[in-house]
Formats: C-alpha cells, sequence, structure tokens
C-alpha cells in the first residue's frame, strides 16, 4: 500500500537495521473509544506493508480512549513506544510500553501514566541530552494550561517514572502565529482565549535544538518550528514567525534512504481523511 492509503494522524517512523516501521494514531478511533495501535513497514518508503497490531487493550488495561501519538524509541537493546492514553474516570497520560521488536507485541511498562496524575497530558516524546540523560517532553493544554504549555522533565531510565517536576520550555501562545481555538467555548468550556500545544518533537543537528511542534492559526491546524538559542533544552526558544504546515501537522524527522531529514506529517487535518506525508527538509 501507499502512504495515501494509510489512514493515521501523528505519524512517526523508526529506522532500524535498513527497514523503517511507521506508527500512528488509528483515525477512525481517534475520537472515540480506542484499543490498539499498528505498524506499518517499508524497505523504500514508497511501498508499505501492514504488520500487525502491536498492543491491544484485552480488558485488562486502564485506558478505553485517546490511544493517542505512539512514538517508537530503540534504548537499551529494548524498544519502546511511548504514548497517549485516557480514560473515563482519569486524566489522559503519557505511558511507556516495551517490547523486543519494533513490530513486536508490546506490553505496558507501569500500570498508570507516568505524568502527574491531576494533569492533563498528552503527546510524549523522548529526547536524550549529551550526556545521554533521558528525558520525557509533552503538551500541557486546554482546558488546564490555556496558554498551551510544552513540558520537559527527567526520566527515570527505566521509564517507570520521572524523576523531577515538569519544567515548562515555552507556551504555545509565545509564538506569532498560534491562535486562539475557535472551539474554546464549546469544546473545553473556556471563556476568553485559549491555546493549545501539540506534538512535540526534537531535532538535533549540528549542535542546534530545534523543537517542531503543532497549534492552531488563523488557517486552522497547523505546525511551527522553534530553535534553542543556546542549544539547550531548558534555554530560551526563537520562534519561527509563521508555521511550516498548514491544514496539518503532528510531525517528526527522520533519516530518509541518502541520509537526507524526511519531514513526516498528517494531512489533511479532517477526520477518516487523513495520512502521512513524507516532505524532504532542505534545511531547518
Amino acid at each position: 500500500m501507499k502512504l495515501a492509503d494509510i489512514c493515521i494522524r501523528d505519524p512517526f517512523v523508526l529506522k532500524d537495521n535498513n527497514t523503517y516501521y511507521l506508527y500512528g494514531t488509528r483515525s477512525a478511533t481517534a475520537w472515540t473509544n480506542a484499543d490498539g495501535f499498528d505498524v506499518y513497514r517499508s524497505n523504500d518508503l514508497e511501498n508499505w506493508t501492514y504488520v500487525r497490531e502491536i498492543f491491544h487493550n484485552d480488558g485488562r488495561f486502564w485506558a478505553t480512549k485517546n490511544y493517542w501519538a505512539p512514538e517508537c524509541i530503540k534504548y537499551n537493546d529494548s524498544y519502546y513506544l511511548l504514548a497517549t492514553f485516557g480514560g473515563e474516570d482519569r486524566k489522559k497520560g503519557i505511558q511507556f510500553l516495551k517490547s523486543d521488536k519494533p513490530d513486536g507485541i508490546f506490553n505496558a511498562v507501569t500500570d498508570f501514566p507516568i505524568t502527574p496524575k491531576e494533569w492533563e497530558c498528552l503527546d510524549g516524546s523522548f529526547y536524550q541530552d549529551e550526556n545521554g540523560t533521558p528525558y520525557l517532553i509533552f503538551s500541557h493544554s486546554v482546558p488546564e494550561e490555556s496558554k498551551g504549555a510544552f513540558c520537559a522533565a527527567k526520566l527515570k531510565k527505566d521509564f517507570t517514572g520521572l524523576l523531577e517536576e515538569p519544567k515548562i520550555l515555552f507556551y504555545a501562545c509565545d509564538s506569532l502565529w498560534a491562535e486562539p481555538v475557535p472551539f474554546a467555548k464549546q469544546e473545553f468550556g473556556i471563556d476568553g482565549k485559549a491555546f493549545f500545544s501539540d506534538g512535540p518533537y526534537i531535532i538535533k543537528t549540528n549542535g542546534k535544538l530545534f523543537l517542531l511542534w503543532s497549534s492552531w492559526c488563523k488557517n486552522g491546524y497547523a505546525m511551527g518550528i522553534s530553535e534553542s538559542e543556546d542549544g539547550s533544552l531548558f534555554g530560551r526558544w526563537i520562534h519561527r514567525k509563521s508555521p511550516i504546515v498548514n491544514d496539518g501537522g503532528h510531525g517528526m524527522v527522520f533519516e530518509g534512504l541518502k541520509g537526507e531529514f524526511i519531514l513526516t506529517y498528517h494531512s489533511p487535518n479532517e477526520h477518516l481523511k487523513e495520512h502521512p506525508v513524507f516532505e524532504v527538509l532542505q534545511e531547518l
């Protein structure tokens, strides 16, 4: 199958032993009850094969909805899927799943999310600094945080918890292009301006540190990019004046067949019509 045949949001690509693995949020259950994640495989980035369901709630897992944004990493010879989960009686949070293969069956590392229980947290992403210290980056957004926060915290190396209270990197409202969501009152019961933060992903290259992220702009859902002024995670972040993607977002970057940077994101941002898009990044 081609990318246009794969109906997912929040695409994530892992390159492992010259094979590409594609993960994402099932479009069909993005806004309803949900129960699993899938993986697709390719050797040429054009032709994809559906492999299997890599995680399934058989009734014993706590989460019943918000199965969002799976990100797969290789760490200490194991593969980890970090994803958002939610339930009727618990706020959304980030949880790690583990497998011995990128397309194997993943099992939960902990019984519940490792993000603060009292927070609505979504879209976890993994980052390792120059000293090898692992961090979790995630969104803390509406309805609790009306400025749209991007947060980070040190991780335990077995991914069973955070080692510190999350710190704010920046807010979506700090940028020139992000706009308040027009559905704040209808969806979240918020009177006044409310920004949302979505889909953070770190890119390290040539000593520079960039963060891809998504929010709302005057044209709808969009994705922008920011750069750390001093190259550190908790430095001052400089925001581009306009988004790099419109009518789509929640992206990441991976290495292509020739070593080039490839940006992937979902577009259009329309239920049951989303699919992954690949674009070569000429520069950041």
